[in-house]
C-alpha cells in the first residue's frame, strides 16, 4: 500500500537538479514576450494627482503603459472591492499607479521611471498604535463570550493585567510573484500564476477583463513556496498581466523583483493585546478578558477571518470557562495584510502563552506545570462552543516529550550551568499545540478531483490543489496508487488547471490533503466500482492492465469526477459560535536554549517534538513540514523583524526592511544543533482519508517552545521569581533588554 510509506516528494530530483518548471520559467519558452514593471508611488498616503504616461513612449522598447482607463471591466483585485488595480489614491508606500510593458524587463524600468506621477500627500497612520489612537479600523468586530468574565475575574484569587504585543512576518518565498498571460485566436485568456487560489485568479482576472469565466483559464505549475502569501495577493498581478496581454495580443509576463514583492506584498498580520486574567489558589485558569487588534494595512484582504481564527484559538489547550474576548482590525498605511501559515491562530495563541509565561512565576508555579494543569480534558468545549475530541493525545504527547527528552534531568543540569555562569545561562520550556482544521468559513470545505484511467492501465490525476512545495501532490499520487492497487508509477498528476476542476477553494487552512485526498479517492472508487462486473466476468489470474482493457472494450466509463464535502461543520460569524473545525491537531515541543548575557545572542540547543499527523499519509512529507514550520515559527518570533518608517520625514510609511540584507532569515544556523521530531503513534483520526491529519500549519506554533525556552534563560538573569516580559521577536537586541530589566 502505498499510503504510509516513507517516500520522498515527487518533485524532490527536479528542485534538486534545476529541472522544475515555475511559472517565469515558461518565459523562455514564450515568444514575443512583453515584461511589466510598476510605477510605484513614493508616498504612504496620497492622491494622484497627475498620470503622464506620454514620455514612457519616448523610452526605446517601450510598448505600453497600462492605467485605469484601459481596463474595460472592474478596476479592483480584491474580493472586497476595496483594492483599485489602479489606484487614484495611494495607500501605502511602493504601490503601483501604472504599469509599463517593455520588450525587455529594462526597458520597462527606464518607462517606468519616465511616467509623470504627481501627488498630494495626505495623512497616514503607519504604526499599529497610530491606527488605535486615530481609531481607525475597518472591517467586522467579533465578540466571542462564554460564561461570565467579570464573576470569574472577581471570584479569581490572583488577577493580572497586561498588553502584548507582536510584529508581523514576511512570507519570503524563494519564488516571487509571477503570473505569464497570452490570448489565443478567439479571445480566450490563458494565465500561468504562481497562485494558491487558481479559482480566485480566475475570478479576478474575468471581472477585470469584464468577461465571463468561462473564457478565462488559470494554470499553477507549482510554486516556490506560498506560506498563504499566495491565497489572495497573486490576483492582481495576474489581472495586469492578462489585461495587458488583452490589450497587445502579445504574452504579457510580470515577476516582482524580491525588493519589489517585499515592498507591494502583505504580510502576517501583527498584534497588539490587552488582557486581564484571574486564577485560583491552585493556579487554574477562571477568566480571560482580552482585546486583540491585528494590523490589516490599507484593506482587508483576509482580515476578518484571519481575526476570527484569531480568537478561536485564544484558548490554544487550555480550558477557561469564563471569557470575553473582543477583535478588530487597525486600518493602516502599509501593504495589504494576508493569510500566513497559521491564519491568525498563531497570533491568538501566543496571547495565551505569553500570559501563562509571564503570570507563572508571580503565581510561584513552574511554567511547564502552570500550563499542564489548565489542560482540556475529555468532555470539555471550546469557548466557541466545540466539543475538545481527543483532548486526552495532549497529555499523551505531553508526557512523552517529557520522557523522552528527559526533561526532569536537563532542568536540573540546567540550573546547574546556570548558578556556576553569571554571563551564560540556559533555558528550557514546553508548550502545547491545540490547531482546529478546517477552513473557518464552511463553504470552502469542498473539493473536486478528475481521474482518468487510460487503455493501458495508467493513471492521470486532475485535482483543485496547489503544489508549492509542501508535498501534496505526492500524497494525491499515494492516495490513488493505493485506490487502485498500483505501483506509484503508474500514476501521474497534471498541473492544476480551472478549466479541469472548477470551482476550487484556496490550497490552504491545512486542508489540501484532506480535501483533495478525498475527492481524488472518491473518484478512484468510482471507477472500481464499475470495473468490478468486469474482473469478476475475467480469469483470477486477469491483471489490473486485463481488466482496464476489457472494460474499455465493454463500454465502460474508466474516468470519474470526484467530489467532497466536510460533514459535521458550522458556524456562525455573528455569535462566534459553533463546530467551525472537523478536529483539532495537537503536539508538543521542549526547547532548550542558551543566551549570552553579554550582548543577547542565544543558541537553540535541542528541540523535542511530538506531533499528531493522524495516520501519516506519507511521514518523510509530514516530517519535514514539521522541521519547516517549527522553524518559520522560530524566525517569526525571534528573528524576523519588520520595520516601516514611522518618522515624520519624505521616506514615511517606506518598509525600510526590504531586502535579506536587513531582513534577518532562519537559516541553518538557527536549526537546533540537535532536533528530535516524532509522530504520535495510535492517532487514527475519524472520517478523513485513510486516518490521516492535516500537517501544514500546526507545527509552526511548536515554536512558542523557544519563545518560553528564552524568557526562561532571560530570568536565570535575575534573583528568580519575577515575571519576564520579552518582546516579539525576540531577537537579541530584544533579549539584552529584557535581562537589563530582570538584572534591575
Amino acid at each position: 500500500m502505498s499510503v504510509g510509506e516513507a517516500r520522498p516528494h515527487e518533485a524532490a530530483a527536479l528542485h534538486v537538479t534545476g529541472h522544475a518548471l515555475y511559472t517565469d520559467d515558461l518565459v523562455v519558452r514564450t515568444r514575443q514576450v512583453l515584461h511589466a514593471h510598476p510605477v510605484a508611488a513614493p508616498h504612504a498616503h496620497a492622491r494622484v494627482t497627475r498620470l503622464d504616461a506620454a514620455p514612457a513612449y519616448g523610452i526605446p522598447g517601450v510598448g505600453r503603459v497600462l492605467t485605469a482607463a484601459d481596463v474595460p471591466g472592474v478596476n479592483d483585485s480584491g474580493t472586497k472591492h476595496d483594492e483599485p488595480l489602479f489606484p487614484g489614491e495611494v495607500m501605502f508606500h511602493g504601490q503601483a499607479v501604472a504599469w509599463v510593458l517593455g520588450e525587455t524587463l529594462e526597458s520597462a524600468r527606464l518607462g517606468a521611471a519616465a511616467v509623470v506621477a504627481e501627488y498630494e500627500p495626505l495623512p497616514s497612520l503607519v504604526t499599529i498604535a497610530d491606527a488605535i489612537a486615530a481609531e481607525s479600523f475597518q472591517g467586522a468586530r467579533p465578540t466571542m463570550v462564554r460564561g461570565d468574565v467579570d464573576a470569574g475575574l472577581a471570584a479569581s484569587t490572583r488577577v493580572f493585567e497586561g498588553v502584548t504585543e507582536f510584529a508581523g512576518q514576511e512570507h519570503f518565498y524563494l519564488e516571487t510573484h509571477a503570473s505569464l498571460a497570452h490570448v489565443d485566436d478567439d479571445g480566450q485568456v490563458f494565465v500561468q500564476s504562481s497562485t494558491q487560489h487558481p479559482t480566485e485568479t480566475q475570478e479576478i482576472v474575468a471581472h477585470v477583463l469584464g468577461l465571463a469565466s468561462h473564457q478565462v483559464t488559470v494554470q499553477c505549475l507549482r510554486m516556490g513556496g506560498g506560506f498563504g502569501g499566495k491565497e489572495m495577493q497573486p490576483h492582481g498581478y495576474a489581472a495586469v498581466a492578462a489585461l495587458g496581454a488583452t490589450l497587445t495580443g502579445r504574452p504579457v509576463r510580470v515577476r516582482l523583483t524580491r525588493q519589489q514583492d517585499m515592498t507591494m506584498s502583505g504580510k502576517r498580520h501583527g498584534f497588539h493585546a490587552t488582557w486581564r486574567v484571574g486564577f485560583d489558589d491552585d493556579g487554574r485558569l477562571q477568566a480571560l478578558e482580552a482585546t486583540l487588534t491585528s494590523e490589516g494595512g490599507w484593506s482587508l484582504d483576509l482580515s476578518e477571518p484571519v481575526l476570527s481564527r484569531a480568537l478561536c484559538h485564544v484558548d490554544n489547550a487550555y480550558w477557561i470557562p469564563n471569557v470575553h474576548v473582543q477583535g478588530r482590525i487597525a486600518r493602516t498605511h502599509t501593504t495589504s495584510q494576508t493569510a500566513f501559515r497559521g491564519f491568525g491562530g498563531p497570533q491568538g495563541m501566543l496571547v495565551v502563552e505569553d500570559v501563562l509565561g509571564r503570570c507563572a512565576p508571580a503565581l510561584g508555579i513552574a511554567p511547564e506545570e502552570l500550563r499542564r494543569r489548565n489542560f482540556y480534558v475529555e468532555g470539555q468545549a471550546t469557548p466557541y462552543g466545540q466539543p475538545v475530541r481527543h483532548a486526552e493525545r495532549i497529555d499523551r504527547a505531553w508526557q512523552q516529550v517529557l520522557d523522552t527528552s528527559e526533561f526532569a534531568v536537563r532542568r536540573k543540569d540546567i540550573d546547574r550551568h546556570n548558578a556556576q555562569n553569571p554571563h551564560s545561562k540556559r533555558g528550557l520550556a514546553i508548550t502545547p499545540v491545540k490547531f482546529g482544521i478546517s477552513f473557518n468559513f464552511t463553504s470552502f470545505n469542498q473539493a473536486g478531483a478528475l481521474v482518468h484511467v487510460y487503455k493501458d492501465g495508467s493513471v492521470l490525476i486532475n485535482h483543485g490543489g496547489t503544489e508549492m512545495g509542501q508535498g501534496l501532490h505526492t500524497k494525491m499520487l499515494q492516495v490513488a496508487a493505493t485506490a487502485f492497487g498500483l505501483p506509484i508509477e503508474r500514476v501521474r498528476l497534471a498541473p492544476t488547471r480551472t478549466d479541469k476542476v472548477p470551482n476550487t477553494s484556496a490550497t490552504a487552512a491545512s486542508s489540501g490533503a484532506d480535501l483533495n485526498g478525498a475527492a481524488v479517492r472518491d473518484a478512484c472508487l468510482q471507477i472500481l466500482a464499475r470495473l468490478v462486473p468486469v474482473r469478476e466476468r475475467l480469469d483470477a489470474a486477469a491483471t489490473w492492465e486485463d481488466v482496464v482493457r476489457a472494460a474499455y472494450l465493454d463500454r465502460v466509463q474508466l474516468w470519474a469526477a470526484g467530489f467532497y464535502r466536510t460533514e459535521g461543520l458550522s458556524w456562525d460569524a455573528t455569535t462566534m459560535s459553533g463546530n467551525p473545525f472537523k478536529y483539532f491537531a495537537y503536539g508538543v515541543a521542549a526547547a532548550e536554549v542558551e543566551v549570552d548575557g553579554f550582548t543577547g545572542g542565544y543558541e537553540v540547543r535541542r528541540v523535542d517534538i511530538v506531533h499528531d499527523v493522524g495516520d501519516s499519509l506519507s511521514p518523510l512529507v509530514d516530517i519535514g513540514q514539521i522541521e519547516g514550520g517549527f522553524l518559520q515559527g522560530v524566525g517569526w518570533l525571534t528573528l524576523e523583524d519588520l520595520r516601516w518608517d514611522s518618522s515624520d520625514g519624505p521616506n514615511r510609511g517606506r518598509l525600510a526592511t526590504q531586502a535579506a540584507s536587513t531582513y534577518k532569515l532562519p537559516s541553518l544556523s538557527e536549526l537546533p544543533a540537535d532536533l528530535r521530531v516524532t509522530l504520535l503513534a495510535h492517532a487514527t483520526e475519524d472520517g478523513v482519508v485513510h486516518g490521516s491529519k492535516a500537517v501544514g500549519e500546526p507545527p509552526l506554533m511548536l515554536a512558542f517552545s523557544v519563545r518560553e525556552a528564552l524568557r526562561d534563560a532571560v530570568g536565570a538573569f535575575g534573583p528568580g521569581g519575577i515575571p519576564v516580559e520579552l518582546a516579539s521577536p525576540a531577537t537579541p537586541e530584544a533579549v539584552w533588554w529584557a535581562i537589563e530589566r530582570v538584572r534591575r
